[in-house]
């Protein structure tokens, strides 16, 4: 994650209470920029800070979703999922600005994309998928509208909330090294047991994977090294060598997977909204079943639901935003702009979008109020036009990102879970280790809620457990019964 810059005399200063100095204008009124201790300079310079440090899912989104094929075989177009994601980010962290006046952007959640292309679209069409996003975000909405957005939270303990987060950084990470052809599946017709492989025939060879190679060691060293935007500049950095080797090696398309690596003839061009309002609310109930269905809506909402919620806090501690109880004023508002990203991600199938902590750099440079994520947004924005830059990054430049962030996720979450209590850390365990093994978050939430409520029974300690997480865990376990009971 990016490093956050040390405070400054400058950044602790307040007005003295005896004599303010009155707001300089209608902006610092409205963003309350003076009254939290901060300067219209430092408000740019930090939402600057945090499009740089989040820029990198205007490539990603778009190799993670474009890589994909719906039930009948149909893949996104590239360059309109550059649109959908630069568009619904920019709008959506205007939003957060205005509304929530905090300095978060938002964008397309990594984990809830790889859901949406991995799990839904292969059993359902694209318009199907998103509108399961947009159900999701709905229901988020709801939530904040009546209260039970933290009442729900509060709900699953602490160690799972962490291991849902480490099991989709492990997932993604996978996804990384599989689309990179680092990591590939042994056919069938091998004859072994081992699933995988180094490379695609045990061995790393290609020009491709080396890239690849290059890229992760490049990044980890920036991200070692604290430099801001190191995940940005990792992919770039990895972009120029992809171009170089193509220029000099000519290697076949086909090589590179969907996207060859070459300059284009001109890096602006018009956008392209093809995707948006391509969405389809309630068929892929029609195709998957009503229960399936609606357990697939609730995997989207408990991974935008838990991540946004800890990032949102976690970005106003810095900010130095929280009450003396430790709470943020304001959180429903900001909630439900959450919510609301959630919806609008579907609604212009770039998936779910949600709150970013990569915000934090942005923090780093000063900003404390939401007239930086104005900045923030407005890059967003300002990038529609920057499509063909986007769409020359092959999958071996983009992946070590991936590869990153899940490191980056294990390292954050992984301390934060009681492993010597077995009756949370087993289940933790396994909802961790299930959804990489399975390829399939779902499962992994889904026995590691069975399993905790079933530990916590069988040590005695039942009535610990709140009566949703009873309710989530008997869904889940129904579901995982309904072939068994010919219900499937």
């Amino acid at each position: 994650m990016p490093p956050l810059a040390a405070p400054t005399a400058e950044s602790n200063a307040t007005p003295t209470p005896t004599a303010p100095e009155p707001p300089a204008g209608a902006v610092d009124r409205f963003f309350r920029i003076s009254e939290r201790g901060s300067t219209l300079s430092r408000e740019i310079r930090g939402g600057v800070a945090t499009f740089f440090t989040m820029a990198y899912i205007l490539v990603l989104n778009p190799i993670i979703l474009a890589s994909a094929t719906d039930l009948t075989g149909a893949h996104l177009d590239s360059a309109q999922l550059v649109t959908a994601t630069a568009l619904t980010a920019g709008l959506t962290t205007l939003l957060m600005g205005v509304i929530g006046n905090v300095p978060i952007g938002l964008a397309a959640g990594l984990g809830v994309n790889t859901i949406v292309a991995l799990q839904l679209a292969p059993r359902m069409t694209w318009a199907d998928a998103m509108g399961m996003v947009v159900l999701a975000g709905i229901a988020i909405m709801l939530l904040v509208a009546t209260g039970l957005r933290e009442r729900v939270m509060n709900a699953v303990p602490l160690g799972l909330r962490k291991a849902i987060a480490i099991g989709i950084g492990l997932f993604i990470a996978l996804v990384g090294l599989v689309d990179a052809g680092f990591v590939s599946r042994i056919p069938d017709a091998a004859h072994t047991t081992v699933p995988l492989q180094l490379g695609a025939g045990g061995h790393l060879t290609g020009w491709p994977v080396l890239v690849f190679v290059i890229g992760l060691l490049l990044t980890l060293v920036l991200v070692i090294r604290k430099v801001p935007g190191a995940i940005l500049l990792g992919i770039a950095a990895s972009t120029a060598v992809a171009v170089v080797v193509q220029q000099v090696a000519h290697l076949p398309g086909l090589s590179w997977g969907l996207t060859v690596p070459a300059w284009p003839g001109n890096p602006v061009a018009a956008p392209d909204f093809g995707l948006v309002g391509q969405v389809s609310l309630f068929g892929g109930f029609e195709k998957v079943g009503v229960l399936t269905g609606a357990l697939f809506v609730f995997t989207v909402l408990m991974s935008c639901f838990f991540d946004a919620m800890g990032t949102i806090l976690g970005v106003a501690d810095e900010a130095r935003l929280l009450d003396e109880k430790g709470d943020l004023p304001g959180i429903n508002r900001i909630l439900m702009v959450d919510g609301i990203a959630t919806a609008a991600g579907g609604a212009t199938s770039c998936s779910a979008n949600t709150c970013y902590v990569e915000s934090t750099a942005g923090v780093g440079e000063g900003a404390r109020t939401g007239f930086a994520s104005l900045v923030t947004g407005a890059l967003f924005l300002l990038a529609l036009f920057l499509t063909p830059l986007a769409t020359m990054v092959p999958a071996q430049a983009a992946t070590p990102a991936l590869v990153t962030v899940g490191f980056l996720i294990l390292a954050n979450s992984v301390k934060e879970i009681d492993w010597a209590d077995h009756t949370i850390a087993v289940p933790a365990f396994l909802t961790i280790v299930l959804m990489p093994f399975t390829y399939s978050i779902t499962n992994g939430i889904g026995f590691g809620f069975v399993a905790f409520c079933v530990l916590r029974l069988a040590a005695g300690r039942g009535r610990e457990v709140p009566v949703a997480m009873y309710a989530v865990s008997a869904v889940f376990a129904f579901y995982y019964l309904m072939p068994a009971l010919g219900l499937l």
